[in-house]
């Protein structure tokens, strides 16, 4: 089963569902048994297309780096087991277990391979956003994105928050506000997660929208009987950092995805998710390309639970 089940409510809510991290929660999670194919297939998508997948404008240096020595102290401390840090004057030593990889550098100068967002990308299984925190509108300005839910790099950097979000339905008029407080509101060293969700009808984590020729396909023919397999449930685990020598705003997305059948065992949960996909206005459905399966997919929810409910009569 996936780490989380994000609708806790009996309907469909537009809400921004932001709580703070608590100590106990790492801001980096590593998904231990997906980790390196993960990290193989990041690798593989930055070697085919680098420029799609990763953007810095210019001036961000600074930004980068903070985020590289906020992120990798933390990451040793969290996970001891994974990864180890050293640090020796200016110089920084660097151990990824789980690769096999030991990293020497010195902040702000040399000794890494790639832009040091970037690196810091190929250590991780979460997607890394920077926000510019101290100009106004908040702009995307740095980023390695290779498990996008059907957006790209290209078509986001360097727009503000709001210009961002504006493809989402009601999103920027009902919280866009209530959004723009919350991220200027970031306190050092109080992150804030949340949890997103989406349904696909493929398990690929690069869902880039030029890849959509790729598996649409895939949409066709699904019934009742194969919904529960066909379709996935699509998670981001998502987290807010303030940077606080920059200011800027560090964005990560750990992407999870799973078979709906492996997370609706529990009645409770069919029941809920069953309530929560009907009660989906019609322009948020299609923004979230539930259409073209929900039907189906009701029914799988429903003939399942009714089946349990007759074989427990």
């Amino acid at each position: 089963m996936l780490p989380y089940f994000p609708f806790t409510q009996d309907s469909y809510a537009m809400t921004l569902g932001v709580r703070a991290l608590s100590a106990d929660e790492p801001l980096i999670e590593v998904d231990e048994p997906h980790y390196r194919d993960e990290l193989a297939l990041k690798e593989a998508l930055l070697a085919e297309d680098l420029r799609a997948r990763f953007q810095a404008g210019p001036g961000t240096e600074a930004l980068q780096w903070e985020t590289v020595t906020v992120l990798l102290p933390m990451m040793a401390r969290q996970h001891p087991r994974h990864f180890a840090l050293t640090v020796d004057g200016g110089r920084w030593h660097w151990r990824n277990h789980l690769l096999g990889t030991e990293t020497v550098f010195t902040p702000g100068g040399d000794g890494l391979p790639h832009a040091p967002l970037d690196w810091l990308g190929r250590q991780v299984q979460e997607d890394l956003l920077v926000l510019d925190g101290r100009r106004e509108g908040l702009p995307l300005v740095a980023g390695q994105l290779c498990f996008p839910s059907m957006w790209s790099l290209d078509e986001k950097m360097g727009r503000s928050m709001m210009e961002v979000h504006a493809p989402v339905p009601n999103l920027n008029a009902r919280l866009g506000a209530s959004t723009q407080r919350l991220m200027e509101g970031l306190k050092p060293g109080r992150s804030v997660t949340r949890c997103n969700w989406a349904f696909t009808v493929t398990d690929r984590l690069d869902l880039e929208p030029r890849t959509l020729p790729e598996w649409q396909h895939l949409l066709d023919g699904i019934t009742a009987r194969d919904a529960g397999e066909r379709c996935f449930l699509r998670l981001e685990r998502q987290t807010l950092t303030l940077l606080p020598e920059t200011g800027g705003i560090l964005f990560t997305i750990h992407t999870y995805r799973a078979p709906v059948a492996s997370e609706v065992v529990d009645p409770e949960r069919r029941r809920r998710l069953a309530n929560v996909l009907r009660t989906v206005p019609p322009d948020t459905r299609a923004y979230k390309r539930l259409t073209p399966f929900l039907e189906p997919l009701l029914e799988y929810l429903d003939g399942e639970a009714a089946s349990r409910v007759a074989s427990t009569g």
